[in-house]
């Protein structure tokens, strides 16, 4: 079995349909796929009803969170919520407080740009962006405007933490986001948690933290994962008795990542939708 757990579509930052991304998947022969946009169950449906036969569909989310650094400040973190259950109130609150925190903070950094002369429309980008609004799209309104000539070279600078037109975002700490998911009968996965290249790292001990309050697992084969983090992460799951996954974290023509580049292993994702009891996944 081919299993990727992390892709994005449009109803996020990603840059295929949800429709699109399921038959692209199918595609690149994968067996499994799970969509995982970020802080919605926007693109779920859509996906549902698109599915090609064959494929099974994992509904899920990366939740905006923060918890503690390795230097002891705190960090942003993404966690991977599976099969949980969307009317569950107070995760569905969470999650519409969410959107409302990036539909903010892409006006503010957009506002900034206009202040400074940029060829930037604010009310434009947000409603191409949609409720998940986020700094990619703002990417490519840069991109399109002729400011940058990729969506990568706007996060160099322009978009980056130490950049001018960054903005801050109040996200969910993860010590109340391993329980909202688990209260509505999910499943929740560190993402990505040792991405060096993305910036500062959670401190491995609030993973243990986190553990003891109901984490699932952690993403370990993931594209910007080194072979010794990857290592440290396998140590550390058998440690803590974590599931194992492993995805592309797929973003259509955001990202050159390819669906199906790393993969979770057929036992993990058994064990994983045996915990959950949210929603089940979409099987042929």
């Amino acid at each position: 079995m081919r299993i990727d757990l992390h892709t994005h579509s449009t109803a996020s930052d990603g840059t295929d349909t949800p429709a699109e991304l399921v038959r692209h998947a199918a595609a690149a022969g994968l067996d499994v796929v799970a969509i995982t946009d970020h802080d919605t169950t926007g693109g779920w449906a859509e996906a549902e009803a698109a599915r090609p036969p064959g494929l099974t569909l994992v509904r899920g989310m990366e939740m905006s969170c923060t918890g503690m650094g390795e230097d002891g400040h705190p960090v942003p973190v993404h966690l991977l919520a599976y099969l949980f259950d969307p009317a569950d109130p107070g995760f569905a609150e969470e999650r519409e407080r969410l959107r409302a925190e990036r539909v903010a903070r892409v006006r503010a950094m957009a506002d900034k740009m206009v202040a400074d002369g940029l060829p930037i429309d604010p009310d434009a980008v947000l409603a191409g962006a949609g409720p998940a609004a986020g700094r990619p799209h703002l990417a490519r309104a840069l991109v399109a405007a002729g400011v940058v000539d990729s969506v990568g070279a706007a996060f160099v600078d322009l978009l980056a933490p130490h950049g001018p037109y960054y903005a801050e975002k109040v996200d969910t700490p993860l010590t109340t986001a391993v329980r909202l998911i688990a209260a509505a009968g999910g499943v929740s996965v560190l993402a990505h948690v040792r991405a060096r290249k993305r910036g500062r790292l959670l401190a491995l001990d609030d993973i243990r933290a986190l553990a003891e309050l109901g984490l699932g697992g952690l993403e370990i084969d993931h594209p910007d994962h080194s072979v010794a983090d990857r290592a440290v992460l396998t140590d550390l799951s058998a440690e803590l008795g974590l599931l194992r996954t492993g995805s592309s974290d797929y973003h259509g023509t955001n990202k050159i990542i390819e669906i199906g580049a790393c993969g979770t292993d057929p036992e993990q994702y058994e064990a994983l939708i045996g915990k959950a009891s949210g929603v089940p996944v979409i099987a042929p």
